[in-house]
């Protein structure tokens, strides 16, 4: 009977990870997934990135689905292919109610080499 019991006992947990830091010009780290539905569009944040820091970020459009444009710093570009780094920044993004939101994203990029040589 005890294990019958378990089968119906649910857990949710949150896990938080919260950081504090001085704001910035421009108001947005590595990339800024704007929202198709957000408070401020794809034209407000191409005014605010060529005012606050020119030519240091892409602005990349999207027809459909929740996300209508990501800001993309562009020196991640030069670490990373540009499909590679869209597809799996868009894969989590979808991932939570982007929509109406605008979604400041730090991108911690480590890139590991392993080389074996004969000696």
């Amino acid at each position: 009977m005890e294990e019958s019991n378990k089968k119906y006992t649910r857990k949710r947990k949150a896990e938080m990870n919260i950081r504090f830091s001085e704001f910035e010009l421009p108001p947005m780290q590595d990339i800024l997934v704007i929202g198709r539905r957000a408070p401020i569009g794809p034209e407000a944040v191409r005014r605010m990135v060529d005012a606050l820091a020119p030519e240091q970020y892409e602005l990349i459009e999207f027809e459909e689905g929740p996300v209508e444009a990501v800001a993309v710093k562009t020196s991640l570009f030069n670490w990373m292919a540009r499909d590679i780094l869209l597809d799996v920044l868009l894969e989590e993004a979808l991932k939570i109610n982007i929509e109406k939101t605008l979604l400041k994203v730090k991108l911690d990029l480590t890139i590991s080499v392993f080389k074996e040589v004969d000696i």
